[in-house]
């Protein structure tokens, strides 16, 4: 049994739930998780703000921790190794869009929190063709909002083929913005941010 936190209809507060996964399909791995970040598009599931949403929800999608189950066709991962996973719990492997390492836009894909249980929890379950390994010296306790936000403003930079010579601007430092800074900053690129005047310094200290 899996120990969770539920949302069992809209907006409702999160209680403990319960829950059987089932036998460990043979491409899945079932992951202890150690930390689990917020993000808004959890509270926009618990709530259905995109209509999409199929309760009960068990939110979490920046889980970290540790696998310790891995189903008999998993050769890329092992049981104790340490690793993070995001948005998506599976892709059908067979469209384009996977062939061509787009997996983010593929035409089956399994959100992690949309009709599959999430990281409130301790233990959640995934394909192990959605989990990405950790480097164990990484701060853990740091590594959520990666999983999300992260690669949310990273894909631009590599789509776009953005070089450490360019001049980039960022606008709204927020929970995307302030990763997104960062990100260019360790780049090398020259960075602009736009924001208010409340979050000047807030900016010029991670880079802009």
């Amino acid at each position: 049994m899996i120990n969770a936190y539920a949302a069992l209809e809209r907006g409702a507060k999160l209680t403990p739930y319960q829950y059987d996964p089932g036998l460990l399909g043979e491409h899945e791995v079932e992951i202890e998780v150690r930390y689990c970040g917020i993000c808004h598009s959890d509270i926009s599931i618990i709530d259905n703000d995109w209509g999409m949403s199929i309760y009960p929800v068990v939110a979490g999608h920046e889980v970290v921790g540790t696998i310790s189950q891995i189903g008999a066709a998993v050769t890329n991962l092992e049981v104790g190794q340490t690793v993070g996973l995001g948005w998506y719990a599976d892709y059908c492997e067979t469209c384009e869009q996977c062939h061509n390492g787009d997996e983010n836009i593929c035409s089956d894909l399994t959100p992690t929190i949309v009709g599959h249980h999430g990281g409130f929890a301790d233990k959640v379950r995934a394909n192990a063709n959605s989990v990405i390994p950790l480097p164990e010296a990484i701060d853990l306790k740091s590594v959520g909002p990666l999983l999300c936000g992260g690669l949310t403003v990273f894909n631009p930079l590599v789509q776009f083929d953005i070089k450490p010579t360019d001049k980039v601007a960022v606008i709204g430092i927020g929970g995307l913005g302030h990763i997104a800074l960062q990100f260019l900053q360790a780049w090398g690129c020259e960075v602009t941010a736009f924001t208010s005047a409340a979050k000047l310094q807030e900016a010029l200290d991670m880079g802009a």
